[in-house]
């Protein structure tokens, strides 16, 4: 099934989509967005280095700050005041 999804939904999947947890229609969806999308593979490969960079460091999980400000960056991609991308 193709279905066409925005920054803010792709970028609300990206870690699932590392783990490979998506179910084959959200990845899928995934996938095409990024095949297109440059602003979003950036924040793909931001995930990626973020997440080798806590392995290495031996962090759990993301700290409280990041988290939040990753939380406004995804919602305000979500509500297209971000610009670039699918909105």
């Amino acid at each position: 099934m193709d279905r066409v999804i925005g920054c803010g939904e792709a970028v609300r999947h990206l870690w699932e989509f590392l783990d490979q947890g998506l179910d084959d229609d959200d990845q899928q969806a995934v996938e095409e967005h990024l095949a297109f999308c440059m602003r979003c593979c950036g924040e793909l490969e931001f995930a990626r280095q973020l997440r080798r960079r806590l392995r290495a460091t031996g962090v759990g999980g993301l700290p409280g700050d990041v988290a939040e400000r990753l939380g406004r960056f995804i919602d305000d991609l979500g509500s297209g005041e971000s610009g670039g991308g699918v909105a």
